[in-house]
């Protein structure tokens, strides 16, 4: 097997799983309880959140659990709509988002809140002019990722966020960084919510978190007991939490080394796709080795995917909640209808090795030739 989907999930790290099975054998109390058991559960809950805190050089209490990064959109952008309505009704966020963050701001709009979508340049950026022209007295939140899920390219969060505040001090801003952490290094200091998930960093699914700057104050979207977690009422998974401490002191260390040796892997493919004509390479200098993505002229994306799967060779069309529909970030990125309609994204790991990706190519060359040579024989 050769897997090329890391952005859409990661296998669990052996380390990570050992570390859930212990909690969930030695520490299943009920950390909101007050006998041993539970305080014995809430005191390594707290520890593993402090250890997350010293990572990103954050205090303990500006985080909160949820069960993963689309609950923690949720949290961060209707929470704050919810907060600050009074005050303003005016949402930025920028064309090249995941999905979640669409349906979050489609729902605000049915519900009187008016969504502005900043555009970028032809490298992916966000374009600081536009940025700075949209911010409005009343604009209470901008969300921009940290990194495209689809393309790599990673924005310059703490320049957008300069740009931000000189506009509209009062204006708050949240990034999506499920795709940055493990992959390059992130500043939460960038902004005043932060969303990412344990599964895309080698921890189990199930397990996100929402990064809160104790100077903001959102609304709860969900009610109910447990005084551990205001925003997130209930009981606390401990061994989920545990588990994404362990993933994410594992997923941080030696970044640019772990970076250095996937963009070598990158280019690999880069180097070989490029000579097919009917390959577009959709990488702009932007994006970050891990992510690495291709239109095909002629050839349906879904067709060659489960080409590739009779190989056993896994990727993506785009992102795993978008699967098969026209890429909205190449659009952003390219204006191109035939270039965002069949895309595949190849997404690469410090695990992948060499020898995959050489058998990758192999593969992806007998499946192109075969392809092409069948739409050409139907024309």
């Amino acid at each position: 097997m050769i897997y090329l989907d890391y952005s859409a999930t990661t296998p669990i790290g052996f380390e990570v799983l050992d570390t859930y099975n212990r909690t969930s054998k030695d520490f299943f109390g009920n950390p909101n309880s007050l006998h041993e058991l539970g305080t014995k559960a809430r005191n390594l809950m707290n520890s593993a959140t402090k250890q997350i805190a010293e990572i990103f050089n954050i205090q303990d209490t500006e985080i909160t659990y949820t069960n993963g990064a689309t609950a923690s959109n949720n949290l961060a952008l209707i929470g704050i709509a919810m907060k600050y309505h009074q005050k303003g009704k005016h949402i930025i966020v920028s064309k090249l988002e995941h999905p979640s963050i669409y349906a979050i701001c489609d729902y605000l709009s049915s519900i009187g809140f008016e969504i502005s979508y900043v555009n970028n340049d032809h490298e992916g950026l966000i374009d600081f002019d536009d940025l700075k022209n949209l911010i409005r007295e009343d604009t209470i939140l901008v969300s921009i990722c940290a990194v495209n899920s689809e393309t790599g390219v990673r924005q310059p969060l703490k320049m957008i966020r300069q740009i931000i505040k000189k506009e509209n001090p009062n204006t708050i801003i949240h990034s999506d960084m499920t795709q940055g952490v493990g992959k390059v290094s992130v500043n939460l200091h960038d902004v005043d919510l932060a969303t990412f998930t344990s599964h895309k960093i080698y921890g189990p699914k199930g397990i996100g978190l929402l990064y809160k700057n104790n100077n903001i104050n959102i609304t709860p979207i969900l009610y109910g007991s447990g005084k551990s977690n205001i925003l997130n009422p209930g009981t606390p998974p401990v061994p989920l939490i545990v588990a994404f401490s362990k993933a994410l002191r594992l997923a941080t260390v030696d970044l640019e080394k772990r970076e250095r040796f996937v963009e070598r892997l990158n280019q690999k493919i880069v180097d070989a796709l490029s000579k097919y004509e009917g390959v577009m390479i959709n990488k702009t200098k932007y994006s970050i080795p891990h992510i690495l993505n291709i239109s095909l002229r002629n050839i349906k994306s879904e067709t060659f995917l489960h080409a590739l799967e009779e190989y056993e060779v896994y990727l993506s069309t785009n992102t795993a909640c978008s699967s098969g529909n026209t890429s909205t970030s190449i659009m952003a990125i390219y204006d191109d209808k035939v270039r965002a309609s069949s895309t595949l994204r190849i997404s690469l790991s410090h695990l992948t090795t060499t020898d995959e990706i050489n058998k990758f190519i192999n593969y992806f060359d007998q499946i192109y030739r075969k392809l092409s040579g069948l739409h050409n024989t139907n024309e």
